[in-house]
C-alpha cells in the first residue's frame, strides 16, 4: 500500500492477464475510507485485503469504476471483508449483470465474434476460456446506484463512457480517479460487444473530449503510474485515434471485408485467442465510428457482417 497525495492510498494486485497489476484507491474521508475498485476475486481475499486492517478508520464504502473483472471482481469478497456499502454506476451495473449474471454469455460473445469472421476454433478457445475465468468474477450484487452528478464523500460523480458502457470516475480538487478510462503508458481498448452502446469509440472519443475541457492536474488510474498532465495524455490518446481510423479506413475497399480481417490488417495474424477478441472488438468500434462519419458501409449476407470502403 503506497500513500499518495492528499492521504490518498494506492493498493496494488498482480493480475494472471496480460496487464500485471491493478491498482485500487482509498480515498479518506470524515467518517471513514472509501475503496475505489476491487481488484480480481482470487483465492485469499484476506490476505490480500490485509493492509486495510492497518488503517486508522474503517472502510466505509467501496466504489467500483466499471465491470470488467479486474476491478469488480472482488467486490463481494471486499464487502464481506469490511461490511461497506458497494456503490456502482447505474448503468455499469445493468451490463455488469447481462454479462456476469447471465450463463450464456460466452455463447452470446463467441457467435457475435463468429459473425464478424472469427474462426469457430478461435471461438471455441474463447468459451472455454471464458469457463476458466468465471469463479473469479464476484461481483457485489445490488449495489447503490451512482449517477452523474452525484458525490460520494465529497468526490463528484463523472460518467465517462467509452472503455466500457457505463465506466464513472470521481473527481476532487483536480484529482481524477481515472479507472481505466485514462492510462498514462497504454491505451485503454475500446471494443464493440453484444449489447453494448452502438458507438463506444465515438462515446469515448466525446469523454475524452470533456476530460480535456475539466482540466484535472492529476489523474490516478487503474494501472500504471499516476498520469502527471492528464489533459496532454486525453489529448495523445484522440491523436492515437484519428490515425487508427485512417488506418482502419485504408484498410477498407470495394471488396467487403469482414471486421476479423480488417482486424488482422490492423494488429496482425500472431495474436492467441484472448488477444485476437479485443483486436476484433477494436477494430469493429473503429469500423462502426467510420460507418457514422460516413466512411463507409456496413452490410453483410444474413450471417456474416462485412465493411467496405467509401
Amino acid at each position: 500500500m503506497d500513500e499518495l497525495s492528499g492521504g490518498i492510498r494506492r493498493l496494488t494486485f498482480p493480475l494472471p492477464l496480460g496487464i500485471p497489476h491493478v491498482h485500487c484507491y482509498l480515498l479518506p474521508g470524515e467518517d471513514g475510507w472509501t475503496l475505489v475498485d476491487t481488484g480480481l476475486g482470487l483465492p485469499g481475499a484476506e490476505e490480500r485485503l490485509a493492509p486495510l486492517a492497518e488503517l486508522d478508520a474503517p472502510v466505509k464504502r467501496i466504489v467500483v469504476t466499471h465491470f470488467h473483472p479486474d476491478h469488480v471482481g472482488g467486490g463481494e469478497d471486499a464487502q464481506a471483508l469490511t461490511a461497506a456499502r458497494v456503490l456502482q454506476g447505474a448503468h455499469d451495473y445493468e451490463q455488469c449483470e447481462r454479462v456476469w449474471g447471465t450463463p450464456d454469455w460466452s455463447e452470446r460473445l463467441a457467435d457475435y465474434l463468429v459473425a464478424n469472421g472469427l474462426p469457430e476454433e478461435t471461438a471455441s478457445e474463447l468459451r472455454r476460456e471464458a469457463g476458466t475465468f468465471r469463479p473469479f468474477i464476484r461481483y457485489a450484487p445490488d449495489p447503490e446506484p451512482l449517477r452523474e452528478g452525484d458525490e460520494v464523500a465529497g468526490w463528484r460523480v463523472l460518467e465517462l463512457p467509452g472503455h466500457a458502457d457505463g465506466h464513472i470516475c470521481l473527481e476532487r480538487d483536480g484529482i481524477l480517479i481515472a479507472g481505466d478510462h485514462l492510462l498514462g503508458a497504454i491505451t485503454p481498448t475500446v471494443g464493440l460487444y453484444p449489447d453494448s452502446r452502438p458507438d463506444p469509440l465515438g462515446d469515448y472519443l466525446a469523454s475524452l473530449k470533456r476530460t480535456i475541457e475539466l482540466a484535472p492536474r492529476l489523474a490516478l488510474p487503474g494501472h500504471g503510474d499516476p498520469v502527471e498532465d492528464p489533459v496532454k495524455r486525453a489529448q495523445e490518446i484522440v491523436e492515437h485515434h484519428r490515425l487508427r481510423l485512417d488506418e482502419t479506413a485504408a484498410a477498407l475497399g470495394q471488396e467487403p471485408r469482414t471486421g476479423y480481417e480488417v482486424s488482422v490488417a490492423l494488429f496482425g495474424e500472431e495474436l492467441d485467442a484472448s488477444e485476437r477478441r479485443f483486436a476484433l472488438a477494436e477494430a469493429l468500434a473503429h469500423l462502426e465510428r467510420l460507418v457514422r462519419e460516413g466512411r463507409a458501409r456496413r452490410g453483410g449476407d444474413g450471417s456474416t457482417v462485412s465493411y467496405t470502403g467509401m
